[in-house]
């Protein structure tokens, strides 16, 4: 075998132990019991050291020098330069921190859930400590010259990008949005809607059927925290929640739903590489928000929504389950968040993290922070650390650089839908009649199919004909507000 054969191998193990590593991921947050947690934290150690034996092994490097220089076609070619960039990468994290991260993360995880049902944050804040710790001691490793350690760790989540540039979009909306939101608080104000979760239940297989999640090669599951697992080319699972009285999983469902035909779309020569997954985070939730934001709270695809909770045993028009979704109201939790203020909920949980990260904020003063922050940004006041701090799974995971993903998604989500409309044509009938295999079509040749081939940035551009801005979604909110 050649250099590039024993590397592609390798490439091709490396990916089996990162869907078995999601596997179990999946499996601790869906089904595992409780009392499962120790042993899962150290398996998942295990694999994480296996990972990263394999990783960064001598050879590899040994099969980089090889290669270097030599004629390879763009597939290979591509192949290679990400090989060598995360090879460099991981070569700088020691196999015990490696070890150490995995297993802080499987146990931050249970700490947050337990610590979240009692709303004790003092439960949770050894743990948090300890995340903070590794994570920072991570970021120095990889590292490089010059560059803070949070700008390290978002290499992980949006390669390319920076603390500095997230800052320029996220002070244009911090800018932009308020007087919005006090605009469309009164104009469209959020209109309750007392959704059985039996009716949702319904409701959510019967959607997710239209755009073609069958029993063949998806699941739909509950978890406390709706997320998407992605275990091989046709095993994709997703998962939502559901509130007596809410409409959330409506759009969780297709959210998550988002998440996975990304992966699913991506070109199958890709498989079991190092380029077969999605670039980064930021694209990833632009392909759930787009599904979330400019389908499922769309006018015409209310229509399909009234007629699968029909089915469910609930009656109500599409003008009413339309502004229950799109209804303007500062609130405390960012997953149930309008469009127009969610992207607000992401710029408090960026500035906290930033500073844990720096070390100019302690872990006893997140809690009073963080109110001090919504009650500055959203205009609410926060009642306890459930609804608070303890809210999201991110930080007791030890995923520190990931919340401005989920702001930069809706940013690139309503780039890549003026894009669509502008090359397709308006979707609103399409969408009334629950048709979107134009969409899913448009995304998969301009998006999906080139796995990690493109960058966060360079995909973008290629996608829509220009750089990362805010104008799109400002445009896309703007009529709530008038």
């Amino acid at each position: 075998m050649g250099a590039l054969e024993k590397l592609r191998d390798r490439m091709a193990e490396l990916s089996d132990l990162s869907a078995t590593q999601m596997l179990a991921s999946w499996d601790q947050l869906v089904m595992m019991p409780a009392e499962g947690a120790p042993a899962r934290a150290q398996q998942l150690g295990t694999l994480a050291r296996l990972t990263h034996e394999r990783a960064t092994g001598e050879e590899v490097g040994a099969w980089l020098s090889e290669l270097d220089g030599a004629a390879l076609d763009g597939l290979d070619a591509d192949i290679v330069r990400l090989a060598r960039r995360d090879w460099e990468r991981a070569r700088r994290v020691p196999s015990d921190l490696a070890v150490e991260l995995a297993e802080a993360s499987a146990r931050g995880q249970e700490s947050w859930r337990a610590a979240r049902e009692a709303d004790d944050f003092a439960a949770f804040a050894p743990a948090l400590e300890r995340n903070l710790e590794l994570a920072r001691a991570y970021g120095e490793c990889v590292a490089e010259d010059g560059q803070s350690r949070y700008d390290a760790l978002l290499g992980d989540y949006d390669f390319g990008l920076s603390s500095h540039e997230l800052r320029r979009l996220f002070s244009a909306l911090a800018r932009e949005l308020p007087p919005l939101v006090s605009e469309a608080a009164e104009r469209s104000p959020r209109r309750a809607l007392a959704v059985p979760a039996a009716a949702q239940e319904v409701a959510v297989a019967g959607v997710l059927a239209r755009v073609g999640v069958d029993a063949a090669s998806w699941r739909v599951d509950v978890s406390a925290h709706p997320f998407t697992a992605w275990v091989g080319p046709r095993d994709s699972r997703v998962t939502t929640r559901y509130g007596d009285g809410e409409v959330e999983s409506l759009l969780s469902s297709l959210h998550e739903y988002g998440h996975a035909l990304y992966e699913r779309q991506i070109d199958p020569a890709l498989e079991r590489t190092n380029l077969g997954r999605g670039t980064s985070m930021s694209i990833h939730e632009s392909q759930s928000k787009l599904w979330e934001n400019h389908v499922a709270r769309s006018p015409a695809f209310a229509e399909v929504l009234v007629a699968e909770l029909a089915e469910g045993g609930f009656a109500a028009s599409a003008a009413e389950l339309h502004a229950t979704l799109v209804g303007v109201e500062p609130s405390l939790i960012r997953v149930s968040a309008d469009p127009l203020t969610y992207p607000l909920h992401i710029i408090v949980r960026f500035e906290l993290e930033l500073a844990m990260i720096e070390g100019t904020l302690a872990v006893a003063d997140l809690p009073e922070a963080w109110r001090v922050g919504m009650r500055d940004l959203l205009g609410v006041e926060v009642p306890s650390d459930a609804l608070g701090s303890l809210q999201d799974v991110h930080w007791g995971a030890g995923s520190f650089g990931y919340f401005p993903s989920y702001a930069l998604g809706c940013l690139i989500a309503a780039q890549l839908w003026e894009a669509i409309e502008r090359e397709l044509g308006p979707r609103e009938q399409a969408l009334g009649r629950g048709e979107v295999g134009e969409i899913q079509a448009w995304l998969a040749e301009r998006v999906h199919r080139h796995g990690r081939r493109l960058d966060t940035l360079p995909l973008v551009e290629q996608a829509t004909g220009e750089g990362l801005a805010v104008e799109p979604f400002l445009r896309y909110v703007a009529p709530l507000a008038g």
